[in-house]
């Protein structure tokens, strides 16, 4: 790599473990950063588990990442409405990821004339707290979700999730949500902000093109795009922008880290 990198993002699924197991690699590249004191984060648009549940999954599948290194886009939107609203009033579609951050932010969940209705992922999205959503932005709420991934994979294969919800409630309101998980920028951003480290300094890892290396070329840091996850060398051609690297795995980023 010809620019120094000082600090690391990386996302998690695909990129350090899939499906409950650490892929090969993941645990040299946390260990690597771990004895170099190397600014890192690890990131997730998963709104539905806390840093520390995250933390634990991780733990339990062989990776030691506390849960201060733990960046999700629950706690992204809640430091991006902390800036927005002094009254800070939201009603909540999600789960503890998300009512956690936003508790922790000064927020209350409330029905009654909320600035904000929150959308976020959840195993069993209720209709009637979907119907609620719908008519307090028709009343003036202003619509936020935590990221636009449209479906989440299970054993019994995908299920709804945070984008195709919204798109339900875009359908019934005429509204559009702000989304503050990756693809934007935001995120990125503001989990530089907790680790005080600067974009020209930082690269990204991750396994999508139209999520982790989108998100990261956009906000200006070298990116590098892992063959371990959901995007084949060949999709790399179907995008109108490139990552700066492309590995096999998290393997090969693990060690230009140690050899830095």
């Amino acid at each position: 790599m010809n620019e120094r990198i000082d600090s690391w993002l990386t996302d998690m699924d695909g990129v350090l473990i899939h499906e409950g197991n650490a892929l090969p690699g993941a645990n040299e590249f946390i260990t690597a950063l771990q004895e170099n004191n190397i600014p890192y984060l690890v990131l997730t648009n998963n709104s539905i588990f806390t840093p520390r549940d995250l933390s634990a999954r991780l733990e339990a599948s062989g990776l030691n990442v506390p849960e201060e290194h733990i960046w999700t886009s629950a706690l992204a939107t809640a430091q991006f409405l902390a800036n927005q609203s002094q009254s800070r009033r939201a009603f909540v579609v999600g789960e503890a990821g998300l009512t956690t951050a936003l508790y922790e932010k000064g927020f209350v969940m409330t029905e009654q004339n909320p600035d904000f209705v929150v959308l976020g992922e959840t195993r069993t999205y209720s209709f009637e707290a979907i119907t609620k959503a719908i008519r307090l932005i028709d009343a003036g709420a202003r619509f936020i979700a935590t990221n636009p991934d449209p479906s989440s994979p299970s054993a019994e294969g995908k299920i709804p999730a945070t984008g195709a919800v919204a798109a339900m409630i875009t359908k019934a309101t005429g509204k559009n949500p702000y989304y503050v998980g990756k693809p934007n920028p935001v995120m990125i951003r503001n989990g530089l902000n907790k680790i005080e480290a600067h974009s020209e300094h930082t690269a990204f890892v991750g396994d999508r093109m139209d999520t982790d290396i989108q998100s990261g070329m956009e906000a200006g840091l070298q990116t590098h795009l892992v063959l371990s996850g959901s995007t084949t060398r060949s999709d790399i051609t179907q995008y109108p922008y490139r990552p700066d690297f492309v590995h096999e795995s998290i393997a090969d980023v693990a060690q230009l880290v140690a050899s830095d």
